[in-house]
Parts: C-alpha cells; sequence; structure tokens
C-alpha cells in the first residue's frame, strides 16, 4: 500500500523485493533494467514502487505516475517524468531537443513523431545517467495517454548499458502497448500473510470464519485486507451477518472509499473532488480552486484523516482507486461546478489546453465559444504530434457545437484524428455520428473515404476493396486528384485479395479507367495497375517504368506499398535499390511511423538479394520492434524471404507456416502466394525438389503482383529436377512472356537461367554463361550465386569437374559469407563430389557478430561518431560504446582502427 514503510511489513512479498533489489544492482553496476509490475488494483504494486524508490540511492529517482481523466492529453505522463531533466535539453542534438521541445509545450514547431521523441528521451535519460546511475518510475502506467505509452516502449526496448531503471506499475492487461516488456505479476499475498495483515489492522474481536471469508474473497489483496474490514460493522465482523458478497474486488474496494468520502463534511468532499479532476496534483492550483469554490484549507484535513489523500508537494491520493471514487460518486452538477472553479483557476497564458479541457467539462449544453477553443487545443494539439489529444478535443468541440453543419465538420475532423492516431476502433462510431448530421456531397465523400480508410488499414485485403471503390468513385466528380488516389488503394486492396477473390481486382480495374489519367506517379501507378489486370502484363511495363522512374520527391515515397512491388514486378533493379534506400533514408530523417515499418522491410528484401543477411536482418528485426512499439505491422516479406535462404527447415516452415494461416483468416491471398514461393525456395534449397514442386505450382495457380514471377523460377527448377519436363518447359514458357517485355538484364537473366535448365546440353552452357554475365551487372548477388550452382552442378553431370569447381566454388562462396546455409550446404556437396575439400570459416570472424554488432561495427568503419551511430540505430551512445567493446572482443581486435580490416577476414 502506498506510505507503508518497506520491508518486514511488506508481507509475502520476499521474491519481489530480492527482483527489485536486483534491478537496483544491476543499474548501480553500469547496466540497465526495465520492468513491469502486473496485477489487478490494490494487490501492492504502489508499495513496491515506494520500497524501489527509497532504496534506490545513490540513483536519483525520477517518478510520475498515470491519471485516468489526463489519459487522452498527448506527452502529459512523459513530461511529468522528464520535467526534472529538462535543463538537460541543450545537451542533445538539435532534430531530438525541438522534438522534446514541442511534444512538451516549451516551443512552437513542426508536429514531432514518435520516433523522434522516443529518441530524445532515450538521449535524454541516457545523458542524466552518465554522471549517476538513474531510476525511472512510473505507477498506474495503464493511465498514460497513448504517446507516453508508446514512447517509455520504444526506449524500453533500447535500453541496454546506460544505467537506467525504468520500472512501472500497470493492472494486469496483455493487450496495452507495454504488452511485451518483461514483467513480474503480481498476485494475491498467501493465505498466512493474508490473514496476519488482516488482523494488523482489525481494532476488535472477529469470528474465524468471518476471517477466513475475508482472505478467500479478497484473494489475498493486500488493500482489501486493510480497507474492507473498515467498512464492515462491529457485529459484521463479529458474527458475519453482512459481510461481503461477490462483487468484483475494484467495485468494492472503491465503493469503501466512496463511503468514506461520503461521510466527509460537504466542503472536504468538494475539495477531494476537485482534487481527483486536476490529475497534475499541482497545490497551489487546488488552493485557487478551492478559494473560488468558498472552500477553506482547513478542509484537506478531513479527507487526510480519512486517509484519502495528502497534500505535501504535491496532491496524492492514498491509491487510484480512491480518486475514481471521488468523481465517480459525485453528480454531474457536482463535477461541473468544480470543472469550472479549476478551469477560472487554470492560467489561460501557461496551460490553455487544460483550461479548455475544464471549460468544457463545467458545460451542460451546448457553446460554440468553448468548442471553438477546443478547436485551438486540437491544433496545438497535433503541432505536438498528439493525435489522440486532438482527437479528444475535437469530439467534445463537437458535442458542444450548436450548429449541426459545424458539427458534422468536426466530427469528420476527428474521426480523421482518431484513424491517423491508430485509434480505429473509435473511428465507426464517429462516423455513424456524422451520418447524423447534415452532410454536404464533400463531406459525404469524405465520410465514405475514411470508413474506407479504417477498413483498409485494419484488413488491407477483400474486406476494403469494396468500400475505397466506392468512396473513389463518389469523389470522381468532386475531386479527381483524389478519386484517382483513392482508385489506387481500391486496386492495391483488390491486389491484396489475390487469389480470394479472383474477379475483385479487374472490377476495381475497370472502374479505375473512368477517371482522368495523370502524368504523375499516382496516376502512372493506377494506369499501369489497370493495364496489368486488364490488358496482361506487357501493357502494364511501360507506364510501371515510368511511374518508379518518376519518384523522385520525398512525397512520392509514401507510395512505396505500391511502388515496390512494382519495382520487382518489371524486375527494375536500379529503381528498387534507390527507391528503397531513399524511403528508409526519409523515414528515419522525418521519422514517419507510417512508413518506416514499410521502408525497413522492403530495404531488407533488397539487402537479402544482394546477400547481406546481417543488415537485412537488422532492419527486419528493427520493422518488427517497431511494430509492437507502435502497432504499425510490417509487411513480412522481409522476415519470409530471411527464413527461406537461410535454410532452417523448421523454423522457415513454422514461419511460414504462420504467415499463411494469418493471411487466410484475413483473406489476403496475395500473401498465401507470396509464402508458398519462399516455402518453394527453400526447399529448392535443401534439395527437397518434389515438396518443392508441389508448394511453387499451388504458387503459380494465381498471378500475384511481384511474386509470380519468381514462383515460377522456382517451379522450373524443382520440376526439372523432379523429372516432369513438361512442367518445367511449360512454367519457362510463361516466364518468357514477361521477361521479354521488361527486357532488363535482371529479367532477361534470370530467364536465361531457366532456360538453361530446360535446354539440350548443346545449348545449355551458352544460356548459363548469358544468365551470370547479365546478373553480374545487378546487384543481385544470390540470384548470381543461385545461376552459378545451378552451372557447377550440370558441369560435373558433364563430367568437367575442373569447370565445375570454379562455378561451384563462386557459389558457395557467395552464399557462405551471406548465410544461406542450406544453399551453401548443396554447393558443398556439390563441391565435395568433385573432390575438393570446402574449408571451413575461420575463427574470429565477422560471422560471430550479431546482426546489430555487425551494423554498428560498418557504420563505425565508415567514420561515425557513437551518437551518429545510435541517431541511425535509435540507441543511445553509451549502447553503442558497449556494443562496440563486444565487436572487439569477438574480433580479437583493440581499437577502431583495426575494424575494417578484421571485417573483411573470410
Amino acid at each position: 500500500m502506498p506510505h507503508r514503510t518497506p520491508g518486514p511489513e511488506l508481507r509475502g512479498r520476499r521474491a519481489e523485493l530480492r527482483e527489485l533489489d536486483q534491478v537496483l544492482r544491476d543499474v548501480r553496476d553500469g547496466r540497465s533494467r526495465v520492468l513491469v509490475l502486473r496485477g489487478e488494483a490494490g494487490v501492492g504494486k504502489t508499495a513496491l514502487l515506494d520500497h524501489l524508490t527509497e532504496r534506490a540511492a545513490p540513483a536519483r529517482v525520477l517518478r510520475a505516475g498515470g491519471v485516468e481523466p489526463e489519459s487522452e492529453i498527448a506527452y502529459s505522463g512523459l513530461q511529468q517524468l522528464c520535467a526534472p531533466l529538462l535543463p538537460q535539453l541543450e545537451a542533445l542534438p538539435a532534430p531530438q531537443r525541438d522534438a522534446l521541445s514541442t511534444a512538451f509545450g516549451l516551443g512552437v514547431g513542426e508536429p514531432p513523431s514518435a520516433l523522434l521523441v522516443g529518441l530524445g528521451v532515450l538521449s535524454l535519460l541516457a545523458e542524466s545517467a552518465s554522471t549517476q546511475p538513474l531510476v525511472c518510475v512510473v505507477d498506474d502506467a495503464q493511465w498514460l495517454d497513448r504517446m507516453s505509452q508508446v514512447v517509455l516502449t520504444f526506449v524500453a526496448r533500447r535500453l541496454d548499458a546506460e544505467s537506467v531503471a525504468l520500472v512501472l506499475g500497470a493492472r494486469a492487461a496483455d493487450d496495452d502497448a507495454l504488452a511485451d516488456l518483461p514483467a513480474l505479476r503480481l498476485a494475491g499475498l498467501p493465505p498466512a500473510d493474508a490473514r496476519a495483515l488482516l488482523d494488523s489492522v482489525l481494532t476488535g474481536p472477529v469470528d474465524d470464519q468471518v476471517r477466513e471469508r475475508i482472505v478467500a474473497e479478497t484473494r489475498g489483496n493486500p488493500l482489501a485486507l486493510l480497507e474492507l474490514p473498515h467498512e464492515l460493522t462491529a457485529t459484521e465482523l463479529a458474527f458475519g451477518f453482512g459481510a461481503p458478497g461477490s462483487p468484483e474486488l475494484a467495485n468494492r474496494v472503491e465503493a469503501g472509499f466512496a463511503a468514506r468520502i461520503e461521510r466527509l463534511p460537504a466542503d472536504s468532499r468538494q475539495l477531494v473532488l476537485a482534487a481527483a479532476l486536476e490529475p497534475t496534483g499541482d497545490v497551489p492550483l487546488l488552493w485557487r480552486t478551492c478559494e473560488r469554490l468558498w472552500i477553506t484549507h482547513d478542509a484537506a484535513a478531513a479527507a487526510e484523516s480519512a486517509g484519502l489523500l495528502e497534500v505535501g508537494a504535491r496532491v496524492r491520493f492514498r491509491h487510484p482507486l480512491a480518486r475514481s471514487a471521488a468523481w465517480r460518486s459525485a453528480d454531474p452538477a457536482e463535477q461541473r461546478e468544480a470543472h469550472r472553479a479549476i478551469a477560472d483557476a487554470t492560467d489561460v497564458d501557461l496551460d490553455p489546453d487544460r483550461r479548455a479541457w475544464h471549460r468544457a467539462y463545467s458545460l451542460a449544453g451546448p457553446d460554440e465559444d468553448v468548442a471553438a477553443e477546443l478547436d485551438r487545443s486540437a491544433a496545438r494539439a497535433l503541432a505536438r504530434g498528439g493525435r489522440s489529444a486532438a482527437a479528444a478535443f475535437l469530439e467534445r468541440a463537437a458535442e458542444l457545437t450548436p450548429d449541426p453543419v459545424c458539427r458534422a465538420t468536426r466530427v469528420l475532423a476527428a474521426a480523421s484524428a482518431r484513424l491517423a492516431s491508430g485509434a480505429l476502433d473509435a473511428v465507426p462510431d464517429l462516423l455513424a455520428a456524422a451520418e447524423l448530421c447534415p452532410l454536404d456531397t464533400v463531406q459525404q465523400a469524405t465520410l465514405e473515404r475514411l470508413r474506407a480508410q479504417a477498413t483498409f488499414a485494419v484488413d488491407p485485403g477483400r474486406a476494403s476493396a469494396p468500400p475505397l471503390l466506392a468512396a473513389a468513385q463518389r469523389l470522381e466528380k468532386l475531386d479527381p486528384g483524389a478519386a484517382r488516389e483513392t482508385y489506387l488503394w481500391a486496386l492495391t486492396a483488390a491486389m491484396q485479395a489475390g487469389r480470394f477473390e479472383h474477379g475483385l481486382v479487374r472490377q476495381v480495374a475497370e472502374a479505375a479507367r473512368s477517371v482522368p489519367p495523370a502524368d504523375d506517379p499516382v496516376g502512372l501507378l493506377v494506369a499501369g495497375l489497370t493495364a496489368r489486370y486488364l490488358d496482361g502484363y506487357a501493357a502494364a511495363v511501360a507506364p510501371f517504368r515510368r511511374a518508379v522512374e518518376a519518384i523522385r520527391d520525398d512525397e512520392d515515397l509514401r507510395l512505396l506499398g505500391v511502388a515496390g512491388p512494382v519495382c520487382q514486378e518489371i524486375c527494375h533493379d536500379e529503381a528498387w535499390w534507390r527507391l528503397t534506400e531513399r524511403a528508409v533514408q526519409y523515414a528515419r530523417r522525418t521519422a514517419d511511423l507510417s512508413l518506416l515499418p514499410t521502408a525497413l522491410t522492403f530495404r531488407a528484401v533488397a539487402l537479402v538479394w544482394a546477400g547481406r543477411f546481417a543488415d537485412a536482418a537488422s532492419l527486419a528485426d528493427e520493422a518488427e520492434a517497431l511494430a509492437q512499439t507502435t502497432g504499425v505491422a510490417p509487411h513480412p516479406s522481409g522476415i519470409l524471404m530471411l527464413a527461406a535462404y537461410r535454410g532452417d527447415e523448421a523454423a522457415g516452415l513454422d514461419r511460414i507456416d504462420a504467415v499463411v494461416s494469418d493471411a487466410e483468416a484475413r483473406g489476403q491471398g496475395r500473401l498465401i502466394g507470396l509464402a508458398l514461393y519462399c516455402r518453394a525456395l527453400l526447399l529448392n534449397g535443401l534439395g527437397r525438389y518434389q515438396s518443392a514442386l508441389d508448394a511453387a505450382r499451388k504458387g503459380a495457380a494465381y498471378e500475384d503482383l511481384s511474386v509470380f514471377s519468381w514462383t515460377l523460377v522456382e517451379l522450373v527448377e524443382a520440376a526439372a529436377r523432379s523429372g516432369d519436363e513438361a512442367t518445367a518447359r511449360d512454367a519457362r514458357d510463361r516466364l518468357a512472356a514477361r521477361t521479354s517485355a521488361a527486357g532488363t538484364d535482371w529479367s532477361l537473366g534470370i530467364q536465361a537461367g531457366v532456360d538453361a535448365i530446360v535446354s539440350p546440353a548443346g545449348e545449355a552452357e551458352d544460356r548459363f554463361r548469358e544468365a551470370i554475365e547479365r546478373l553480374g551487372s545487378t546487384r543481385l548477388t544470390l540470384h548470381r550465386a543461385r545461376i552459378q550452382l545451378q552451372y557447377g552442378e550440370w558441369l560435373r553431370r558433364e563430367n568437367r569437374r575442373t569447370d565445375a569447381r570454379e562455378q561451384l566454388r563462386a557459389a558457395h562462396e557467395a552464399y557462405a559469407a551471406s548465410g544461406a546455409e542450406a544453399f551453401a550446404a548443396r554447393a558443398a556437396r556439390e563441391l565435395a563430389a568433385t573432390g575438393e575439400t570446402v574449408r571451413k570459416r575461420s575463427t574470429g570472424s565477422p560471422d560471430q557478430l550479431t546482426a546489430q554488432e555487425a551494423q554498428i561495427a560498418r557504420l563505425a568503419v565508415a567514420g561515425r561518431t557513437n551518437p551518429e551511430i545510435g541517431a541511425v540505430l535509435f540507441l543511445s551512445p553509451r549502447t553503442v560504446e558497449w556494443h562496440l567493446r563486444k565487436v572487439f572482443t569477438k574480433l580479437g581486435i583493440t581499437s577502431r582502427r583495426e575494424l575494417a580490416s578484421a571485417l573483411r577476414r573470410p
């Protein structure tokens, strides 16, 4: 319980206390720790956090707490935690300093993203901990505003060697932003400790059966054990009549606090309510509020004596349930009066948004002046990156708007803000409310577009294509540009549905042809996709090529989700490499979380094909970490491609099967095609050609964008090695119709390779050599190695062992260097069959480095400083230094000067 002396009085918590003491030891030893104390209300999270802070010396302690009424104000919890460190802002890099200043309302600037704010908080904590260990404690984290939760989770995942402890207390939920952080789950006290704690607060005799009933019904919850006896009469305790029934524990405890509040004098009740509604704990603000309510300071004494709150440096409630009981038990008129007094007491210049919020909830009916003030608060929230807070301001503004036309505008704006913040569940209700308002044609189209976008965000497949199509058709006469863009996303959704909706993509493509053409990337992509699905592959190549080559401006990079697969579809190696590289740079520079996961994933695929598995894995891991932090799920292609090429059969097939299962549930047929291609690739690498044939045949049953051609490549090899020559030749011919239209070295090199597999002996060698030469002019290292492997296998079968060794050796080196273990083993077996012994890789080589260590080492070789490396990888400079020391140890070197040569070791 709050304010109880830690140590022996924390009964039944020996294991938990040992864990917290270990956290402090680790921080004092220079390591960082993250821990979430999980448990129901009253289970003792706050008591354990008090124990931690009281034993933290010599570490510096920062403490904050979430409160439900403030959960919509962006960055409010984070600002509370970081406020003592703000004098150190000047030590941060300018982008991070500006982001935090804007987020915390210290300055005005472009809306910062959560990514940049997170990096700034990480740097701020690391800077403070560089001179003194730091212990950050956050209680009631479930009530933190969403942006504070996102940023703290981001920081928690990157703390490593900074001497920072981040310990949070939260309710026992598994679906919040903190769900994947290390957790210590708190149950009730063991029966013996529960009885002892109960006896410590009993003031009279108690029936043994009543004692056992209380212990059982509270399930050992310390708060309930301490508080419930105060709500029972002596008769109830002695004889059991009227003992606690079955209501939920939190409700019973809150009801106990409510009864205690009810027994207070009227002015004390008003003071407790005002303190509960103004969650910052600002004591001068509370006294100013009391003056407006004609309440003297003496009213606080009764509330303190009742064990509800204490007024010291800040106002602090005994427990969050005491706070919630205060405002839940007050009638609406009392709440409005308290809100009005708080608003009047709040400085309009220093804190205009909280003043607007309290003014809004002091009203029982519409008020345009207050609604307009909330509009301005929403704009300020957006400037701080607080889309969720902006949505909350706009929703309340809409409720207070007397004019129905203006109300419609605000409701649509709130829905748009909720959509942008990721709060998709709130969007349908807001749109339903907007439909009750008089909407003009533009607003009606906007409503339909928002509804379709929300559907697409949840399910980018067959469910979202029809509403997007309807919205695009409605927008045609109102805004052709908006219609064209909406058609693009409708086509994308239909394309993702793939084999689950054979006629859907054609239906959308036919409708999209009615929108006027445009010579910009959006218009060219729409033209290419409509041609692809209505006129055939060859007709789509020209507009596709123009589209990807026209993407020059940074804003066009937002089309990556469509343009990336198009680059692969037409085998445009240069555009694919440039687009993925620029997209990652742009997303990092602007901290655009809506783009970064996709950019990281597509760049990972490009790096896989270039044989740079460590780099690819690092980006794929970062994309997955971002997904856990922000909820923006990355495309699975990077992880699937890595799993297929690495050649671990069990792990790879498990990963592929998981994607298939998820894709089937969501109706995303293109993902099925991608997974089947990766299954065929993995099995061909392992030499399991019949199983690869089955997967490739299923994959090639539908012409999925950017996947179909590569599935045909796997089908040719699997069929040829399984003795099914007819299937191999048919797949070769189907591929040729596409590669000849594309006409790039990438496409023609791939075609020459499959031609060689099915050609007569007299023609095969020339085709193999052409494939190797063409692919040698691209960055597709593994595609070239595949041809060399197949060529070497063919030469060995032709009894040309010396020639075979040259090709097999090149293939083996490329596969082994990248980490494509199955293909490397296949090449090694062929080499052994020629009589050559395959060398094992030496110890102390770069292979021993993790993906993150390898990336840090390469950046160090490039001359980046530790702070610069940290900015690229979202790590603190201290963690970068720690990883570099591990790199030096693994490579057997002592300085950066030796890194370059060490990384070149075989």
